[in-house]
């Protein structure tokens, strides 16, 4: 068993924030020169950082032992998230190839949203979106292509839901759904009623399992605009694992 840590470990203040956790990373890798702000005193106040003044008397910030002990439990707290997110996409992914669609994961495809201006009334963007699917089909009209936009953190939602304009590129592609999580303790993230109601809803449950809370709207658009084919042609579809163990049990 390690040895217990001689100073106290401030991982639970819920008054230290992520934009604190980024000043004192960008401390611990710099010559440590002060910006003299509200996140510095906060930092300075809960010991994770101590002022060091030179023999010349400029003064600058070093980040002590419990500052170095709170951006490491941070890393680990983000590498699990992390973790618990890429879990999830596989999850959403597979559940899509089984529906009998091919689907992605990390593309990036261009997307057209509105300006709100007449000169310009539309303009493009880059939509990455957790998971893209489409039917497989071989009638262009047919291939229903669907967004998974996948949520692990209730913090990541609601920073989501805030940016309009990334709803209407994923709109521009397909259906749009957000893929509620469950957070570390096993509890939901999110509720349906918070996400707009153009967008469906999945909810992760346990067991893997991913219960229908609401339909998405289905888009105007029928078909794919060319510049996503050529993105789909350059990607890989997900491997259905499914048919993997098919083709074990067909070789016994």
């Amino acid at each position: 068993m390690p040895a217990a840590l001689p100073f106290p470990l401030p991982a639970a203040r819920p008054d230290l924030t992520r934009a604190h956790a980024r000043r004192l990373r960008d401390l611990y890798r710099s010559a440590g020169w002060p910006c003299q702000d509200s996140l510095e005193i906060d930092l300075l106040a809960a010991g994770l950082l101590e002022r060091v003044r030179s023999p010349a008397g400029h003064e600058t910030l070093r980040v002590t032992d419990a500052g170095v002990s709170w951006l490491a439990t941070v890393l680990a707290r983000n590498r699990a998230a992390l973790s618990a997110h890429e879990t999830l996409v596989e999850r959403v992914a597979q559940e899509m190839a089984r529906a009998g669609r091919l689907a992605w994961t990390g593309l990036s495809l261009r997307a057209q949203v509105a300006t709100g201006e007449a000169a310009k009334p539309q303009r493009w963007c880059v939509a990455r979106p957790d998971v893209f699917s489409i039917r497989h089909t071989s009638v262009e009209s047919y291939v229903e292509p669907i967004v998974h936009e996948i949520k692990v953190r209730r913090s990541d939602l609601l920073a989501d839901l805030r940016q309009e304009s990334k709803r209407a590129a994923y709109g521009d592609l397909g259906e749009c759904w957000y893929v509620l999580g469950l957070d570390a303790r096993g509890r939901q993230i999110g509720e349906p009623d918070e996400v707009p109601p153009e967008c469906g809803v999945l909810m992760a449950q346990a067991q893997d399992r991913l219960t229908v809370a609401r339909p998405a709207a289905r888009p105007a658009r029928a078909a794919l605009p060319f510049g996503v084919w050529m993105a789909l042609a350059k990607a890989t579809p997900v491997a259905n694992t499914d048919e993997d163990a098919q083709g074990l049990l067909d070789a016994l």
